[in-house]
């Protein structure tokens, strides 16, 4: 089971083989090794985690087909008057959002808008290039999205991993119990990123005038009028997220989920075609074949023994209570930098909880800490697609020049990555955790 789950966190970080023939291979070995029956890892391939990321990326098609996702980024965008607006409440109020839909859609939306704003503002002031003010913009959706990730199960595949391994461990958390621990850290993390890019580049910016709503304002009247589609499909969010935040404890994430698939297939927000061609099932797959891991790393004891071998490894000092949070945190930031957020927790999940329970510490406190520190991947453009968005969208609109470059993520992407760190530290597991009841 050991040996199954460093094969399969390789094949996952470096794509050896497609993601998709490493989902079945978990399985296979599973199978064939016997270390479960086909009936049981039939059961462990299908759980409410794996319905939920077939639904969330689903929602999200169904959000840019009816275009209701640009409609809320141009909306949002068009009402910043200058930089302090951007970075103070745009960027926060991203984070925010990233909680709930597809950070990566959200990125990919705003990626071209801000470019086209950016070109219209350097026109305007008959600048030719103001570099400064691509990273602010490029730079800022990005770690803002990122450090949104944490906000709730929705946010991204590796939060309903960890809220699967926390079932499975006995513990489940509910949509609403997840955002009471982690909407304080978001808001937070929000408003630093905000101010990071703020100190960072205001005093490198070349224009002198930044009034988003004057130059995105035609974008936004392009927009028109609210479809029918966009109507629908907004209900249909509206009804998802308030069904996670009031019955996930009696209907589970992926019920609501798939709820949601229906009523847009039956009410042509999408069709089947969408289904099979614009959906990521080999995704969808990585996370079932995750949620099988954990049932074989449970039921086998490789996930104890693991546990038992890393916390003998830590100082004594980090072996339980804050400081195994803390050690946990820094793993897994280290770690998600190099592989995608998704594989980050699929590999760590079962470990670290079960270090959580030689240590005697509550279970939710170290899955939430593994779960939040995956969304720290800022250095490189490898740990999350947001980083890859915005990367290869990063060129002159008009010139076709770099203005993003590898090296931005690492030179201005480590010192959020430490800030990130410190607020969860601080802010999180030192500061507002220390008053919350813990069931």
């Amino acid at each position: 089971m050991v040996a199954i789950l460093f094969m399969a966190a390789f094949l996952w970080a470096t794509e050896t083989v497609p993601l998709g023939a490493t989902d079945l291979l978990v399985g296979s070995l599973l199978y064939l090794f016997f270390i479960l029956p086909l009936d049981r890892i039939s059961k462990a391939y299908m759980k409410d985690a794996v319905f939920f990321i077939f639904g969330v990326l689903t929602i999200a098609i169904g959000m840019s087909k009816s275009g209701l996702d640009r409609r809320i980024g141009l909306t949002l965008l068009g009402r910043m008057r200058g930089l302090k607006s951007f970075c103070f409440v745009f960027l926060p109020l991203l984070s925010v959002a990233a909680g709930f839909l597809s950070e990566h859609a959200l990125v990919a939306i705003l990626v071209p808008v801000l470019l086209g704003a950016y070109r219209l503002i350097c026109d305007a002031h008959g600048i030719q290039k103001d570099r400064a003010l691509a990273l602010l913009l490029l730079l800022g959706i990005c770690f803002a999205a990122n450090q949104g990730g944490p906000g709730s199960p929705a946010a991204g595949g590796r939060n309903a991993v960890m809220v699967g391994y926390l079932k499975e461990f006995g513990k489940p958390i509910t949509f609403s119990q997840w955002m009471l621990y982690a909407m304080p850290y978001v808001l937070v993390m929000g408003m630093v990123v905000g101010g990071y890019v703020y100190l960072v580049f205001r005093r490198k910016i070349v224009v002198p005038d930044l009034d988003f709503r004057r130059f995105v304002g035609t974008e936004v009247g392009k927009i028109g009028r609210v479809t029918k589609k966009e109507a629908l499909m907004g209900a249909i969010m509206l009804m998802v997220v308030t069904l996670w935040i009031t019955s996930s404890g009696r209907l589970g994430l992926g019920g609501p989920c798939i709820l949601a698939v229906v009523l847009m297939l039956i009410f042509n927000v999408i069709d089947w075609k969408d289904l099979q061609t614009r959906v990521r099932f080999d995704v969808v797959g990585l996370y079932a074949a995750a949620c099988a891991m954990g049932v074989g790393l449970k039921t086998t004891g490789a996930s104890l023994w693991l546990a038992r071998g890393v916390v003998g490894l830590l100082p004594e000092g980090m072996q339980q209570g804050d400081s195994l949070l803390i050690a946990t945190s820094v793993f897994t930031g280290t770690m998600t930098n190099f592989m995608s957020d998704g594989a980050t927790v699929a590999s760590l999940g079962p470990v670290v909880l079960s270090m959580a329970e030689i240590a005697q510490t509550h279970l939710w406190k170290v899955g939430l800490a593994c779960a939040f520190s995956s969304s720290f991947a800022n250095i490189l453009i490898v740990g999350t697609p947001n980083n890859a968005i915005a990367y290869v969208g990063g060129t002159d609109p008009r010139s076709g020049e770099r203005l993003l470059h590898l090296k931005d993520f690492l030179v201005y992407g480590m010192p959020v990555t430490i800030l990130a760190w410190f607020v969860l530290w601080l802010w999180g597991i030192l500061g507002y955790w220390k008053w919350m009841v813990w069931p």
